[in-house]
């Protein structure tokens, strides 16, 4: 059985962009026979033996409004081709896939084409990029394909270009730009036609360190702006953890665990999701208002303000030197929580120290 997913969001209300129930992919002649005949309960290794590969494995979460949610895992983990199922580019074995409440698996092939013509925008690893179009001419191609005229789609691209920071690039072809300018021109390209919902596999993984620490600042920035509704597939843990406001850990076609980052990192709901976690530092990916304790108007605390988007790494000194706990306070100075200098060291120091002891008891 899957681990429990986490499907709520507590911080929206609205009702979810994409709703995912019960999603299968396997690959095989005998697929469905076989799903029917096991009631919808999949052991890879016995599918695998008759000649199937399980893709996906009873897929079931939402997305909302302007979240960005990270599906993950190792290569061949399954997170590219549930991402396939939910942009239709990959026809789902079994189970139902709602875009704004409208079951995708039961359209038309004209009812997707004007789907992913008027709501989805797409950015993958290949940069897929025209070679004999320039700069502008590329980001413009999607729009004049809907029927959009030369003169405002070029308008409309120049707005694009100067969003993602290509000014001056615009009458660049693609082999006059480095990787990180081509990339930027690709999520131009996706972002031209005001996409409600924006998929993206593997955008950066093809570019140098360097590169994509900038692509990733740049994204962030833009989602700031834009607020997109997000699906966006890594293998980099690091970069889900930068990005997401829940990550989705997949392990053979399964999701191991969907929830917050700061939630996976504290409290990992598998063994497979713990070694990811492991050697993650903390203190620079969780921010104050995870370790904080409720308010309590009895206890002293010290005049020691700290804000709860804060994250540890840049706070703990002040908490750690005050005599008493810190006050958290949100952005507009009202206190939502205190925090105890227990806490802070726990972050900082209680996974290593287990860690050690672990070693230890093993040599």
């Amino acid at each position: 059985m899957a681990p429990e997913q986490t499907n709520s969001n507590t911080t929206n209300k609205n009702e979810p962009v994409i709703r995912c129930e019960s999603v299968y992919k396997i690959f095989g002649n005998s697929a469905k026979r076989m799903l029917q005949e096991n009631n919808g309960s999949v052991d890879a290794e016995k599918f695998q033996q008759a000649g199937c590969i399980v893709g996906v494995n009873n897929a079931s979460f939402e997305v909302y409004p302007g979240e960005l949610l990270i599906i993950m895992g190792l290569s061949g983990s399954g997170k590219s081709t549930l991402l396939r199922c939910i942009s239709r580019l990959t026809d789902a074995t079994a189970g139902k896939i709602f875009i704004e409440g409208e079951d995708i698996t039961s359209m038309s092939g004209r009812q997707l084409i004007k789907l992913r013509r008027n709501k989805m925008g797409m950015v993958f690893q290949s940069f897929a990029l025209l070679p004999h179009k320039t700069v502008l001419e590329n980001i413009a191609f999607p729009l004049q394909v809907k029927g959009i005229s030369t003169r405002d789609s070029i308008n409309r691209a120049k707005e694009m270009t100067d969003l993602v920071g290509l000014t001056g690039r615009e009458n660049y072809f693609p082999r006059q730009l480095s990787g990180g300018q081509q990339q930027r021109v690709g999520i131009a390209r996706s972002l031209a036609i005001e996409p409600d919902i924006w998929f993206l596999d593997e955008p950066f993984s093809a570019l140098d360190p360097l590169i994509r620490k900038e692509m990733q600042d740049e994204f962030l920035r833009l989602q700031g702006v834009l607020s997109k509704t997000i699906l966006f597939v890594t293998h980099d843990f690091d970069e889900a953890l930068r990005l997401a406001d829940r990550i989705a850990i997949m392990k053979d076609g399964v999701i191991e665990q969907l929830d917050t980052p700061a939630n996976i990192v504290l409290n990992p709901a598998t063994e497979y999701v713990r070694k990811f976690t492991e050697e993650v530092p903390r203190e620079k990916v969780l921010r104050i208002d995870s370790v904080m304790d409720p308010v309590d108007p009895s206890a002293e605390v010290s005049d020691v303000k700290i804000p709860r988007d804060a994250m540890i790494e840049s706070v703990a000194e002040a908490v750690l030197n005050a005599n008493k706990p810190v006050s958290v306070v949100d952005g507009s100075g009202q206190v939502v929580g205190t925090v105890h200098a227990s806490k802070v060291v726990s972050v900082l120091f209680g996974s290593r120290a287990d860690n050690s002891k672990g070693n230890q008891a093993t040599l």
